[in-house]
């Protein structure tokens, strides 16, 4: 992570308790100076304060040119004394970019102009031992170390902020695909329960539209399978639109769910509406998991919905095959193809049907596929693996 990454801007307080420091430490190291420069070279009183004020006016520049800067400010500390405060300030903030190269250079400058300022003090002031020449060392090196446990710590703290980010990035993405997914079931289920129901409706309003020589009795017949239909269709929706509402978990699928036992009421439910099945399997029902089952039950509906569409008039096959033994379900549904013009409306095209069949077959680990025979008849078949 580059310095600038993890430093972080600076407030008006931020700024203010450092300029605080910054003339703290220049009042009172320049304080034991000033007197003696005032009496004996004001020239040298002047000059020194100006230096110091323009260190001032330099270091507020220390982030954007830290090495410049802090070479500058030590600089002038050895000939100014009350720079002390601004050439503190430039070596700490320059630790805290954790740059060896920047900071072992800079730090022993630090080191070699507090030792060579010990050449400007006045006469009446004692010499400077070696002991205080090894403490003054010892300050600059306790700046470094501060500075750097500075830009540590800033460092860590970006490094937390930034996986923060990424973590509810992921999050936010996560609950998007979740949301995409829970969508695409949620249409899926729509359109395999409603499409079913309205393909029968359509096919009953169909016939009395083009038969207009029916008796009474057959009218009111296929008038009261379109009222049931339509009712059934409506509770299906609503069932659906209150799995919308109620926040449903992700472990189950919501109702209405169908299993591999409600096949043959299916076959015998659409045989009754007058589509000619001929229906056969050699699988027991019973013991297909509720998964696969769910699965096979949708794609026995879907088959049996796209022959009413596209083949009313036709006998449709429904074959289902296979078990545990066998590693999986076979179903195939074949009809022929529609002869003659058909003068009933027909049902508008979705174009989902056999698309979201495939889909759902795909996230079942299964196989589907449909093609035309050589005799006019299309088929639809699936695999659909085990699932214990």
């Amino acid at each position: 992570m580059q310095p600038e990454d993890y430093q972080p801007p600076l407030t008006w307080r931020s700024h203010l308790w450092r300029l605080a420091v910054v003339l703290l430490v220049s009042g009172v190291v320049w304080g034991s100076r000033a007197g003696y420069q005032w009496d004996h070279a004001r020239w040298w009183f002047f000059a020194d304060l100006g230096l110091g004020l323009a260190s001032l006016v330099v270091v507020h520049y220390r982030r954007r040119f830290p090495v410049v800067v802090a070479v500058a400010t030590q600089l002038v500390s050895l000939v100014s004394v009350s720079a002390a405060g601004p050439a503190m300030l430039s070596v700490v903030s320059l630790a805290t970019r954790r740059r060896w190269r920047e900071v072992v250079p800079v730090g022993l400058l630090a080191v070699a102009c507090s030792l060579g300022s010990a050449l400007w003090q006045p006469p009446d002031e004692p010499e400077a031992t070696l002991m205080d020449l090894a403490i003054t060392a010892v300050m600059i090196m306790l700046l470094v170390a501060w500075g750097l446990y500075i830009g540590s710590r800033r460092e860590l703290l970006a490094s937390w902020r930034s996986r923060a980010k990424v973590a509810e990035a992921e999050q936010e993405a996560r609950v998007q695909h979740a949301q995409i997914a829970e969508r695409g079931r949620i249409a899926r289920e729509m359109h395999d329960v409603l499409a079913h129901r309205i393909s029968t409706i359509h096919m009953y309003a169909g016939a009395l539209t083009f038969r207009d020589d029916l008796p009474p009795d057959q009218v009111r017949q296929a008038v009261q399978t379109i009222e049931a239909m339509s009712a059934t269709a409506l509770t299906e929706l609503r069932e659906l639109l209150g799995v919308l509402r109620e926040g449903p978990g992700d472990a189950e699928p919501e109702s209405p769910q169908a299993r591999a036992v409600d096949i043959d009421g299916l076959v015998e439910e659409n045989r009754g509406y007058g589509m000619k099945l001929r229906y056969t399997r050699d699988v027991d029902l019973e013991g297909i998991p509720d998964v696969l089952g769910r699965t096979l039950y949708r794609c026995v509906q879907e088959g049996l919905t796209n022959a009413r569409k596209h083949a009313p008039a036709t006998a449709v096959q429904v074959r289902i095959s296979g078990g545990s033994d066998q590693g999986g379900v076979d179903l195939v549904v074949s009809n022929p193809m529609a002869v003659g013009d058909r003068r009933a409306a027909a049902a508008p095209e979705s174009g989902f049907g056999l698309v979201g069949l495939a889909e759902r077959v795909e996230l079942s680990g299964g196989r589907q596929s449909t093609h035309l025979t050589a005799d006019e008849r299309f088929v639809l078949r699936v695999w659909l693996p085990w699932q214990s």
